[in-house]
């Protein structure tokens, strides 16, 4: 029995009765019976049940129908939990045999292996290789770089506002506004005895230092910065070798907030002041001496020089290295740095907390082409790309000994020192690496059991010219990875490495620039590794090669670029107000693209990107373009070639090439070894690659970087002077080629 809206009864249908059985029936009737009338009812009123209208009853009823179909359906839902995903190589469909390939365990191991499971975890993805977690890092650039704070436990007073502001701006895109931290904090996060630091002077100095001492001393020269007015922003500058205090004096400038730039005391006082003179530094750090094949050369009378010629200059800080407090009373303002620390051995360390944006470090181009450009890099940026190269691409621990061989001149430095936010041991070298033999390096590798080190191509290819066999003289065994940068290495090079150093090693060749402080092109300990092939681009950095039409190109040779922004790229440039030489810099090619000045080929096959030298050293014979490094690579395997250098010569409404050689100690450059090169380089590469002429030279011109400079013997062939020779590491060799001119005349 049911009652209408009117209230009055009315007799049920007989039908529907007569055809249920009367289990079914007593289903029907209890069920909606149990389950409408335990809450609804309770909640309604009979007063409103009686004037309700038909909507009204229809109304409650979807409810209560609602509530019965949804209820069910939702708990299974929570119960099931996502099954674990193995992460695993990239499936490479290539005829290429790898050099290397990680091991399972080595895979599972891996930093970047628990950061594509975080990654899973956080935002429900089922990733298993470093292919799929490249494609979300440029797909999803905000939740990438958030993963990476997460991942990295980056310190900070205030977590950000948003993660990006926008990030079509380009140049110009603003990263964690609203965050407050402090770069130094974050490489100081630890304060135990294991070890920080471990230095060597060549045969000279040797020293050592744990966490908890780098912290203290650390605040005891922030203690003394403050006292003297440094404030955030103010800059302080070191003219230093590669050792302990040169990144002590940096930690204490950014503890304070304050912005670090630094160059080495092998490079003169005017290529000095071109650098530490534009960004007037309140501060300088600068040494006594340094020692070079055992020799010590006396560096009082250039940090003198560049003292007077910074009239902003409140303090110069000397270090004392080669002697014992030297006299320093022709430097003005200058205090010897055991004066200047502050007397009391551990006071507190307050560390200003400041922008994700503010500036950390003032970065210099190699300026072969002018007065160095300043690029100003952003704390928050720097630290977070440091970060993910050094966990995630470099896979560093606690337990790794790192060094590089490298000066505060060059970028590697300060990458260098990020590892101590890893907590790593930080191995310092300053010298000639190759003193007193060409072992020096690898027997510090085996002595101090170095687990990861960071050389440059010139020197593999100084070692290969001198049949130098590490693996087969030292005890390798602590090394479980190369990183090697600096400029293009051959195919060669790669196979070399495994030949004669190591078999079972991740041999890490990376490629990016001081503009970044970092790469663009990185490997990572999940991938294999193929000879002349950086094993792909870096995590966030959403890189391709492009033609002369600003369009993507697999498998021939282009344009690097960068289509999205990345925290670490420059802030600005000093004295650019209105950014024109930014945007000119990097912008102007491809509008609102970031060219970075490289040629490259990116693989379809491997996912690898080969390099072929700066794209403006590029040769264009008959206007096909060619990379320096394509002649580099068949040339300098040649038996007798020590180095070579390429470059185009306008000539008769054409351009062609001279080939500059060094030849190998006791070689001589006959016609027969001419006729190797042309036709080697006809068969190896091609007939436009074979060079108009062929001639004998002392040395190729390059910068303190290890980086030939083409462009410095291009611009004295063609009658344009060379602006800054004081950038170049061997400046006295750019007389042979001014000397030839005439006979390129003919």
């Amino acid at each position: 029995m049911k009652k209408s809206s009117k209230g009055k009864t009315q007799k049920t249908p007989k039908k529907p009765i007569k055809k249920a059985g009367k289990k079914v029936l007593k289903k029907i009737l209890k069920e909606p019976l149990k389950k409408i009338a335990r809450k609804p009812l309770k909640k309604v009123s009979k007063k409103p049940i009686k004037k309700a209208g038909k909507k009204e009853v229809k109304k409650l009823i979807k409810k209560v129908v609602k509530k019965r179909v949804v209820k069910p359906i939702q708990k299974p839902f929570k119960k099931v939990a996502p099954k674990p995903v193995t992460v695993t190589l990239s499936d490479i469909k290539s005829a290429k045999t790898p050099l290397w390939t990680p091991s399972e365990n080595q895979i599972k191991k891996a930093n970047i292996t628990h950061f594509i499971e975080y990654v899973n975890r956080k935002h429900g993805k089922r990733f298993k290789t470093f292919d799929d977690l490249y494609q979300w890092s440029v797909d999803s650039i905000p939740d990438f770089w958030a993963a990476i704070w997460e991942f990295t436990e980056v310190k900070a007073s205030k977590k950000w506002d948003r993660i990006v502001d926008d990030l079509k701006k380009f140049p110009g895109t603003i990263w964690f506004p609203g965050a407050r931290l402090n770069f130094a904090e974050n490489l100081l996060r630890y304060q135990d005895d294991r070890l920080a630091f471990i230095f060597k002077g060549e045969t000279q100095k040797y020293a050592t230092m744990t966490y908890r001492e780098l912290y203290y001393t650390v605040a005891r020269l922030a203690k003394s910065l403050r006292e003297i007015g440094i404030q955030p922003g103010d800059r302080i500058a070191g003219y230093m070798p590669n050792m302990m205090e040169t990144t002590i004096g940096m930690l204490a400038a950014t503890s304070v907030g304050a912005v670090w730039s630094s160059c080495a005391t092998d490079i003169g006082s005017q290529a000095a002041l071109d650098r530490l003179g534009q960004i007037e530094p309140k501060v300088l750090i600068s040494v006594d001496g340094y020692f070079y094949k055992a020799k010590p050369f006396n560096t009082l009378g250039n940090a003198a020089e560049v003292a007077r010629g910074i009239p902003s200059l409140k303090k110069v800080v000397i270090v004392s290295y080669t002697g014992n407090k030297p006299d320093i009373g022709a430097i003005p303002n200058a205090v010897h740095y055991e004066d200047f620390l502050a007397s009391e051995k551990e006071p507190a360390l307050e560390f200003e907390q400041l922008p994700f944006d503010h500036p950390v470090y003032i970065m210099f181009s190699s300026g072969t082409t002018g007065k160095p450009k300043c690029m100003v890099q952003g704390a928050g940026g720097i630290l977070l790309h440091h970060l993910k190269e050094l966990l995630l691409h470099s896979d560093l621990r606690r337990d790794d000994k790192v060094f590089y061989i490298t000066t505060c001149s060059w970028m590697m430095w300060n990458w260098l020192m990020s590892t101590l936010g890893v907590g790593a041991t930080v191995v310092l070298y300053d010298g000639n690496p190759s003193y007193p033999d060409a072992y020096a390096m690898w027997k510090m590798v085996q002595d101090e059991k170095i687990t990861f080190f960071g050389l440059s191509a010139s020197y593999i290819n100084y070692l290969r010219g001198e049949g130098i066999q590490p693996g087969k003289h030292c005890d390798l065994s602590s090394l479980r990875e190369i990183s090697q940068t600096g400029s293009v290495l051959s195919a060669d090079g790669f196979e070399w490495v495994y030949r004669e150093v190591k078999k079972d090693l991740h041999f890490n060749s990376i490629s990016g620039g001081t503009d970044i402080n970092g790469c663009f092109a990185v490997g990572s300990p999940i991938q294999r590794v193929y000879a002349g092939e950086l094993q792909g681009p870096g995590l966030g950095m959403k890189v391709k090669a492009y033609d002369e039409n600003g369009k993507p190109v697999w498998d021939k040779e282009g344009e690097l670029v960068c289509e999205a922004p990345a925290p670490c790229m420059p802030l600005y440039f000093w004295n650019d107000p209105d950014g024109e030489k930014y945007r000119a810099a990097y912008f102007d090619y491809y509008p609102d693209i970031w060219r970075h000045g490289d040629y490259v080929v990116m693989h379809s096959d491997t996912g690898g990107i080969t390099f072929y030298g700066r794209s403006d050293a590029v040769l264009k014979p008959s206007g096909v373009r060619i990379g320096t490094a394509e002649i580099y690579n068949v040339v300098e395997r040649i038996e007798g070639i020590a180095d070579s250098l390429a470059i185009g010569q306008n000539w008769e409404g054409e351009q062609r090439i001279l080939l500059f050689v060094k030849l190998a100690p006791g070689g001589e450059l006959t016609e027969e070894l001419k006729n190797t090169i042309r036709k080697t380089l006809r068969e190896k590469a091609s007939p436009r690659h074979v060079p108009s002429i062929i001639m004998e030279m002392p040395d190729a011109p390059y910068t303190m970087n290890m980086k030939k400079v083409e462009s410095a013997v291009t611009n004295i062939i063609h009658g344009r002077p060379v602006l800054n020779r004081d950038a170049l590491s061997n400046p006295q060799v750019l007389d042979y080629f001014e000397k030839v001119i005439p006979e390129l005349q003919k």
